[in-house]
């Protein structure tokens, strides 16, 4: 009975309804979820994290064609740890060999291609920091100005998917993780810069970048997933300092959606690793490139409809 009460609670609030004690409507984005709203919104950035095709685009668009409110921070904040609790269980292995190969600690049952390239730790890094100076140099204007105008979401989605076409089109594909060097993580890494752009989507810049250099599809996903986590661990924790400093806290009505958050985003994520790791093996972008134009032309005809 409390469950079925605190998801009416929150669906009075949705609509904007007073309800004694919830607060004034103008807080939505701070009282509870439906249950719905959570479960949606998880799988959707499960799936959109690790799939070439951008969760941002994602959260902004199917949100708003289905009438919903913004998330709200709080629930930003479980999304981004679903899909760190994602990327760290399914590279669990891969991470505590580079970690210890980088710190000069023999690991028994290695990957030999990451065997082979003892320095990855560092080149990660080292990919990692142009990610992060564009976080603090447009991670405001992307929340804002870039988040809510659907036509920069629109030409992203495209000209990322023709990026992507040209990547399988020209790369190689001739290198494993083995071989890759402080060229293949700086061109990478910025790649994984240009993400901050609603649309682009983090692993499409950066497997496109890694097939630009290279790199086999399989190594060239692999590289950028190791490389993301870094970046949605910072997210997250950028995030819950926001929320802590000019929030007022964790409110405490977001608990189950929270919770359920993590843990939806965090299941969906790992099979949407698996899925596309095995996907890679046999297949190209090809339909991701696709699937791209599509959501970018629907998101075209829906800026110009609400306008």
């Amino acid at each position: 009975m409390g469950q079925v009460a605190n998801l009416r609670r929150g669906l009075l609030t949705l609509r904007g309804e007073s309800i004694s004690g919830i607060g004034s409507p103008d807080l939505v984005t701070l009282e509870l979820m439906p249950l719905l709203q959570v479960i949606v919104l998880g799988i959707i950035q499960g799936l959109t994290e690790f799939l070439p095709i951008s969760s941002t685009a994602h959260l902004v668009v199917i949100p708003k064609l289905l009438g919903w409110p913004d998330q709200g921070l709080a629930f930003d904040i479980a999304l981004h740890v679903g899909t760190l609790v994602a990327v760290l269980l399914y590279f669990f292995r891969d991470w505590l060999q580079v970690l210890g190969q980088g710190l000069g600690i023999r690991i028994t049952g290695a990957d030999p291609a990451l065997e082979r390239n003892r320095g990855l730790l560092w080149l990660l890094v080292l990919g990692t920091i142009p990610a992060g100076v564009a976080g603090l140099l447009f991670q405001k204007r992307a929340e804002t100005l870039w988040r809510e105008n659907l036509f920069v979401i629109a030409g992203t989605s495209i000209g990322v998917a023709l990026i992507m076409w040209i990547a399988e089109m020209v790369g190689r594909r001739r290198k494993d993780l083995g071989h890759t060097n402080v060229m293949d993580s700086v061109v990478i890494g910025l790649a994984q810069a240009f993400a901050v752009v609603p649309g682009v989507s983090r692993s499409g810049s950066t497997i496109s970048a890694g097939l630009f250099r290279n790199l086999d599809r399989q190594a060239a996903a692999r590289f950028s997933f190791l490389l993301s986590t870094p970046v949605i661990a910072a997210a997250a924790a950028k995030d819950f300092y926001d929320l802590m400093k000019h929030e007022g806290g964790f409110p405490m009505e977001m608990r189950v959606p929270f919770l359920m958050g993590i843990v939806v985003s965090a299941i969906t994520g790992c099979v949407a690793i698996g899925f596309f790791m095995n996907f890679l093996r046999r297949r190209s972008l090809g339909v991701f490139v696709l699937y791209r134009l599509v959501f970018g032309i629907i998101v075209i005809a829906l800026a110009v409809f609400r306008r």
